[in-house]
């Protein structure tokens, strides 16, 4: 059974930086693709970035493009998200996801529907 754990949520300041982090546990022989989504208190949850499995291609929320950085760590199913210059409107609780199926374009990148396996999440809090 496949775990995704995150950690290195808190509460900062406007203009600082966290760096989250996300494991995911067990194999599957084509790797996963890694994102980051996240949900504010009474909004939909919403994609933040992504990054391929095999490739260092990543993909970002416009939105949140130049702030944000999606990375993958030395073991194959790690995953960080730098976020820098941070915002109260980047309170959130941020959820990170496991796919182990295939994708093909920016929208199943995108899509919470196309990952199989999701971390609890963690409460990222950011007073002004």
């Amino acid at each position: 059974q496949v775990q995704v754990v995150e950690s290195g949520g808190g509460l900062v300041q406007a203009g600082d930086s966290l760096r989250l982090s996300c494991t995911a546990s067990g194999y599957h022989y084509m790797g996963y693709v890694m994102g980051w989504f996240r949900q504010a208190p009474g909004k939909e949850r919403e994609f933040v970035a992504s990054i391929n499995r095999n490739d260092p291609r990543t993909f970002y929320n416009d939105s949140l493009k130049g702030r944000f950085t999606i990375s993958r760590g030395n073991a194959k199913n790690t995953a960080y998200l730098q976020m820098n210059s941070l915002k109260p409107e980047d309170t959130a609780v941020y959820y990170c996801a496991a796919g182990a199926g295939r994708f093909y374009n920016l929208n199943d990148f995108m899509d919470a529907r196309e990952y199989d396996h999701w971390g609890q999440g963690t409460q990222v809090t950011v007073s002004s």
